[in-house]
Order: structure tokens, then sequence, then C-alpha cells
């Protein structure tokens, strides 16, 4: 769902791909100060050896943050492929063979198949939407990815304009749990507003949509939990009760896992996906159309035409805003790292 997978976080256990970075600088100050030590003197030369003693030279120095071991090694493109484990994250790196460069992120630079090409994604298009009596469309987000605050801005004012569309439309995450703590590709404080909304979601549902809907405009969080009339002993309560709020992310998480999402935000109709952009883009008439497209009957707010602008990104006090580039042509989100 987006252009490229960047670097998020400098926590190396959550957002693994930041790992290598602090990896590269390391080695760099780790040999300009040690003039008798050169990259090809630490890693082999064999493709085994470079993975192993790249491994071995990460623990060594302390550049993981967390012991860091070798998953696999193989050869692609001219250069040495490393896929290593830190933690419950994993990712990939390149050395050349002669162990003289590390690059902790690549572009992959093969042209992009035309629209009509065969991709071989489970995507689907409007013809091909299976209708159902009570279609429900999951859109998967991260709380403070920008385009994510975009989808729930989409459907947030959706419910506005249509309340009855609150009965189709619901916010999932996307995360993991290690042991009773749930982590999320921007961090712990996004992780916890993933985890404070979830439970809002779960206990207390009258309030979700308006909560979402105060706080996506400038983040805050605890005059939006007093505004709405969120109960925030409850929500502490779950907040603090793995068997509740973890135990109700975990279930958002396995979903996502199952139905290879990755993206801030994805949208899931049954366990299919598809795209808002076909729809009519980042709108709330788009979230509308596609739950109509999925009824089996159609429901009244079916024939009427809700908000057709494109939503704003990130925080905001407006609905959409004008003076910033539109996003209408690009299905642009947050990717998680793989």
């Amino acid at each position: 769902m987006s252009y490229l997978k960047f670097l998020k976080s400098r926590n190396a256990i959550i957002i693994g791909i930041a790992v290598v970075a602090v990896i590269v600088v390391g080695i760099l100050i780790y040999t300009d100060s040690n003039p008798n030590i050169t990259l090809p003197s630490i890693f082999g030369t064999s493709s085994k050896q470079v993975a192993e003693n790249a491994v071995k030279y990460i623990n060594d120095n302390n550049l993981a943050q967390s012991t860091a071991t070798l998953d696999s090694y193989s050869e692609e493109s001219g250069l040495i492929k490393i896929k290593i484990k830190i933690g419950s994250s994993s990712f990939d790196s390149y050395i050349t063979k002669d162990g003289k460069l590390l690059f902790p992120q690549v572009i992959d630079m093969k042209p992009a198949k035309p629209d009509n090409a065969d991709t071989g994604s489970t995507e689907t298009k409007s013809a091909d939407i299976v209708k159902t009596d009570k279609p429900i469309l999951d859109a998967f987000v991260v709380a403070r990815c920008p385009y994510g605050l975009q989808m729930q801005r989409m459907m947030a004012d959706a419910v506005k304009s249509s309340p009855t569309l609150a009965d189709s439309l619901k916010v999932r995450y996307i995360g993991s749990v290690s042991g009773n703590t749930i982590t999320s590709m921007h961090g712990d404080e996004e992780a916890q507003e993933n985890l404070r909304q979830i439970c809002i979601r779960e206990e207390q549902s009258a309030k979700y949509w308006d909560y979402v809907a105060c706080q996506m405009k400038t983040g805050d969080t605890k005059g939006c939990e007093s505004s709405v009339g969120v109960n925030s002993t409850k929500l502490a309560s779950c907040i603090s009760d793995p068997s509740k709020g973890v135990a109700y992310a975990k279930v958002d998480f396995d979903m996502a896992d199952k139905l290879n999402v990755s993206g801030s935000p994805t949208l899931i109709l049954g366990d299919t996906q598809v795209s808002e952009f076909d729809f009519g883009g980042r709108t709330s008439d788009a979230v509308k159309s596609i739950v109509c497209a999925a009824s089996t009957t159609q429901p009244s707010y079916c024939s009427t035409e809700l908000n057709t602008a494109d939503a704003a990104t990130s925080f905001s006090e407006t609905y959409s805003n004008p003076s910033a580039s539109g996003t209408a042509s690009s299905d642009a989100g947050c990717e998680a790292v793989q």
C-alpha cells in the first residue's frame, strides 16, 4: 500500500529494519577508530562466511541491542542476501560478496506492471464483489499512520452522515503481541493508542466513532475521552488487563496475519482485499459505495451521495485539506516491516 518501506523507529525490536542502519553506523565508527580492522577482515569470502561473520560481528559489538541470529542467506542480483532475526522481528539486508558494503534497505527497480496485469493479488474489483445480506467492511490501520487517520476520517464522516453505516464498518488494527505487550510499526505511543481505541471499540462501542473523530483532529486523547463521555475507569481496566485489551488486540492482529495485511490502511470485505480507489478514492462516499456494492438489499443510504472530497491525511481539524497535496491518484499508506 506504499511506495517504500521506510525506517520508522529507533527501537530495534519493534522496527527491525532500523537495526540495520544502526549496524552500518556502528561498523563504520568501529572500523574508522580501528584502522587495522577492515570489513574484508571481518567478513569471510564465501557467502556462508559473510553471513555468519556478519551476525557474529553484530553481536560481538552489541550493535543490535538484542541477540541477532541468522535466519538464511542466498545470492541475489550479485549480492549476498541475509535474513536476520532479532527478537520477534525478521528482516532482509544485503552485503557485497567481498564484505565491504552492507545495504540495510534496497529499492526494487523492476518496472511496475500495468493496471490490467495479473499480479496474483487477492484484491477484487467492484464487478467481482459477492453480495451478502449484512456485509462488513474491515479497515486495517495503525493509529498514527497519516493514511490510517485518513481512512478513519472517511469512515467516521460516513457514519456521521448515515449512522446505520456503523453496522457495516469496522476499524481493526495492525500489530503484534510480545508477552502481554502490544507493538506497532511506529513505536509504543502508537501501540498504546491502538490499544486504547480497541478497548473503546470493544467495551464502549457507542463512543468509538465520536472518540476517533475527536482525537484525529489533534491527537488529544485525554481531552477526547472526557468530551465524548468515555468511561475512563472502564477504559483503564481494559488497557491494564491482558485478558481484555491485549486479547482483543490479538484477534485483530491474527486476522491481519491470516489475510496478509501489512499496510495501513487496507480494506477487507469478507476475506478479500478491496480498493477504495475503484469506488472514488479516499472519500466517505467510497466506503459507502463499497458496502452498497456488497449488499443484497440496498439500504436507504445507498441512494444518498456522501462526501466525495478526499479526506485529509494525518491530524486535521477539518475533514479535507484542499491546500495539501492530494492522494486520490495513489493508494499511499504506511507499510509494516516484513
